[in-house]
């Protein structure tokens, strides 16, 4: 099974960059776009062969999810179960398949003040919570922008950017309270020492100096571990300012 995680940043914008053709060309099983910047209803596009569920934002042209599909799933879920939770930034769907949920989701940033960090921390909790309770009932995949790099591996310039939004304490803590909960970062589990980056600023020539940052993830809960086929960062796709990445396994 193959499975995609981009966060396209504005899919109208990403259509005029190439996004049709990437789709045809990957031909995934699911692709999974975070940031979508519009509603379902504003679409003049679409993709044989894939069941589709989006939740948008209610503010146009900010935030969103998306899942493309060719199997169609046992059941969605749009935001947490309790409240449907983060529905109005459209930050969370959950596809449900015979072994296996899979949950897309677009991490709060902290913004560059910090001012949303509180925000953030009840989002992480609130969210490992919701991982663990599924996993549960079978293995669970996370996949989006989580807007944090882990380690200073994950990022070209670690030092200058220690208490930065994305490399804040406070986002790097709660992204190991996930792990340590029973989940693995599959790319690092398959490649503890490779250095390469999903995000790159627009600013100063970023990417073509690849000073970027590694914030796309797919998370794995820790039963999956040894089903993992391979890990792919597609960072040579261009249409955003994040890159796609792609996992193969076997489900």
């Amino acid at each position: 099974m193959k499975l995609v995680t981009w966060n396209v940043n504005g899919l109208r914008a990403a259509i005029k960059k190439g996004f049709e053709d990437f789709f045809a060309d990957i031909d995934a099983d699911v692709i999974c776009l975070q940031e979508t910047k519009m509603q379902e209803t504003q679409k003049h596009f679409s993709f044989e062969g894939y069941h589709e569920y989006w939740n948008d934002a209610d503010k146009k042209g900010y935030s969103g999810t998306l899942v493309y599909t060719k199997k169609e799933p046992l059941s969605v879920r749009l935001g947490l179960p309790e409240d449907g939770a983060y529905n109005d930034e459209g930050r969370i769907i959950t596809v449900e398949y015979d072994s296996v949920y899979l949950v897309n989701t677009y991490v709060p940033n902290v913004k560059r003040d910090l001012s949303r960090i509180p925000y953030r921390m009840e989002y992480e909790d609130r969210m490992r919570a919701y991982l663990n309770d599924l996993k549960q009932t079978k293995p669970v995949i996370l996949c989006g922008d989580l807007n944090v790099a882990h380690n200073p591996i994950d990022l070209k310039n670690d030092k200058s950017n220690v208490g930065n939004a994305g490399f804040t304490d406070e986002e790097r803590g709660k992204f190991k309270e996930l792990l340590d909960s029973g989940f693995i970062d599959s790319f690092r589990h398959l490649y503890p020492d490779k250095v390469q980056y999903t995000w790159w600023s627009y600013m100063f020539n970023s990417r073509a100096n690849n000073t970027g940052w590694r914030i796309d993830y797919f998370i794995l809960s820790e039963d999956l571990a040894d089903r993992i086929v391979d890990v792919t960062i597609l960072d040579q796709v261009m249409g955003s300012d994040h890159c796609p990445v792609q996992l193969e396994i076997e489900l």
